[in-house]
């Protein structure tokens, strides 16, 4: 990976290295995942840590299992999940797997913190005053 993102600690989706996406030098736009061009006006990125707290923008419950293969079946079967998507502070907008207990909780707007994931970023509630708003 050639260009301003080679500066990265850490593959920019593993857990390990936090939630990173990249800022235009130019017009500020926030990306995530890290690129190192601007989606908006194609000029230079740069590596950018982003906070993880926002709110939860739209959603849905995935209720059937995923066909296989590439999905397995977990030992205790399958067991619907949530998914969504995520407005950060920093404007950008992350899809998460949202890891709430009871799926009749959600609601738009509820402030989520968002963590790399194995793969796929994950979304958990908020502790209050964590959420910074």
């Amino acid at each position: 990976m050639d260009g301003a993102l080679t500066g990265m600690p850490t593959v920019p989706r593993s857990p390990a290295a936090g939630l990173h996406g990249s800022r235009c030098s130019g017009c500020s736009v926030t990306a995530y995942p890290a690129e190192d061009t601007c989606p908006r006006c194609g000029g230079p990125a740069e590596p950018a840590a982003l906070s993880g707290a926002g709110r939860l923008w739209t959603w849905t419950v995935q209720r059937y299992a995923p066909k296989s293969p590439p999905y397995r079946v977990p030992p205790g079967g399958f067991e619907p999940f949530a998914v969504g998507y995520v407005e950060l502070e920093e404007g950008v907008r992350v899809a998460a797997v949202l890891e709430i207990d009871d799926l009749d909780d959600i609601r738009i707007g509820m402030p989520l913190t968002v963590t790399a994931g194995d793969g796929v970023p994950r979304a958990r509630p908020a502790i209050p005053g964590e959420e910074g708003a």
